[in-house]
C-alpha cells in the first residue's frame, strides 16, 4: 500500500451513505494522533462558554476526577466511530451518553454547540498540522456522522453541512465566550491532567506549549496570558513539522482507536461500555433535576 492509497479508497466511497466508514478510516488509519488532539481541543474550548464550564465545575467531575472523565468521554465517543451506530457497542455508548446528559439542565443550544466542535475542530486541526489536508469526502462524511450522532442524542435544529456547523460554532463562540471563575477551574484541571501524562519537571513547559496552541478568544475567555510570539511560532512550527515527518512514513496497516491511546489510564484491567460515565443522582451537587423543557436528551434508537 502506498501513502495515498487509502485516500483514493475514500474518494471512491459515497460520503453520505458511507459516512461512518469513511470517518473510521480517517480517524483510525490516517490521523489517529491528530483526531485525539483535535477532539481534546474541541471539548476543552466548550468550557469557555460559562453555562457549560460552570456546570462542569459544579458536578466536580472534571476537577476532582479529571482523568476518569477524560477517559470515559474518549471511550464512549470513539466506540461509536469504531463500531457504528447500529452495533451493540454503538447503541450502548449513545445510551450512556444520553442518560448522563438527561440528568442535567443542559440547553439544546449548548448541546448543539458542543456537537459543532466535534464536527469542526478536527478539520481545522488537521488542515493546520496534519500530514495532509482532509479531502472533501472526509469533511462531508464527518458532518454526516456528527449530524447522525446529534439526532441519536435528541438535539434539535442540527446544522445540515460542515459549513453550517462551522458558521454556528463561530457565531456561538462570539456570542457566548466569556470569563467564569468556575470554568477557569475546569480549564486549569484539564491543563494539569495533560501535563500529568509526562515527567513532572516538564509540567511548566507543557502548560506553555498547550497555551501556545490556543487561539486568542480562548485565552481571553480564561484570562490566560498570551504566550510570547516567538514561543507560539516555535510550538506551532514544531507540530507542523511532525505532520511533515508523518507524511514520509508508510501508511498505517492496523487501525488505532482511542481505547489504545496511552493517555487512557483509568482501566488497566479493561472496562464495559455500560459502566462508563457518571451516574448523577437528582438533588446531589451538580445534578439539580431532570432536563428542563426544551433541553436535549433523546434515545439511542
Amino acid at each position: 500500500m502506498q501513502r495515498f492509497d487509502r485516500l483514493e479508497q475514500i474518494r471512491r466511497m459515497d460520503p453520505v451513505a458511507d459516512a461512518s466508514e469513511i470517518l473510521r478510516l480517517t480517524v483510525a488509519y490516517e490521523f489517529p494522533w491528530d483526531y485525539t488532539r483535535a477532539l481534546e481541543l474541541a471539548l476543552y474550548r466548550t468550557y469557555a462558554v460559562p453555562s457549560i464550564g460552570r456546570l462542569l465545575a459544579e458536578t466536580a467531575e472534571l476537577t476532582d476526577r479529571t482523568q476518569r472523565r477524560y477517559d470515559d468521554t474518549s471511550l464512549l465517543l470513539d466506540a461509536v466511530v469504531e463500531h457504528g451506530f447500529g452495533s451493540e457497542q454503538g447503541r450502548t455508548a449513545i445510551r450512556r451518553i444520553n442518560r448522563m446528559h438527561r440528568s442535567y439542565d443542559i440547553s439544546n443550544d449548548d448541546m448543539r454547540y458542543v456537537l459543532s466542535t466535534f464536527a469542526v475542530m478536527p478539520k481545522r486541526w488537521i488542515d493546520a498540522y496534519g500530514w495532509r489536508r482532509l479531502s472533501r469526502h472526509e469533511v462531508v462524511a464527518s458532518a454526516v456522522h456528527y449530524r447522525t450522532l446529534g439526532r441519536h442524542m435528541g438535539i434539535k435544529d442540527i446544522p445540515e453541512s460542515y459549513e453550517e456547523f462551522e458558521a454556528h460554532l463561530d457565531a456561538y463562540e462570539e456570542a457566548h465566550f466569556g470569563w467564569d471563575e468556575q470554568a477557569r477551574r475546569v480549564s486549569d484541571a484539564t491543563l494539569d491532567l495533560m501535563a500529568s501524562w509526562y515527567p513532572r519537571p516538564l509540567a511548566p513547559l507543557l502548560r506553555t506549549t498547550t497555551l501556545a496552541l490556543l487561539d486568542e478568544a480562548l485565552l481571553r475567555a480564561f484570562r490566560y496570558e498570551s504566550p510570547a510570539g516567538l514561543t507560539r511560532a516555535f510550538v506551532r512550527r514544531a507540530v507542523r513539522t511532525r505532520g511533515r515527518v508523518v507524511r514520509l512514513l508508510p501508511p498505517r496497516r492496523a487501525p488505532h482507536f482511542a481505547r489504545q491511546n496511552w493517555e487512557i489510564k483509568s482501566y488497566p484491567n479493561g472496562y464495559r461500555l455500560a459502566d462508563l460515565g457518571t451516574r448523577p443522582v437528582p438533588g446531589v451537587r451538580g445534578c439539580p433535576v431532570r432536563h428542563a423543557a426544551g433541553s436535549a436528551g433523546g434515545s439511542a434508537q
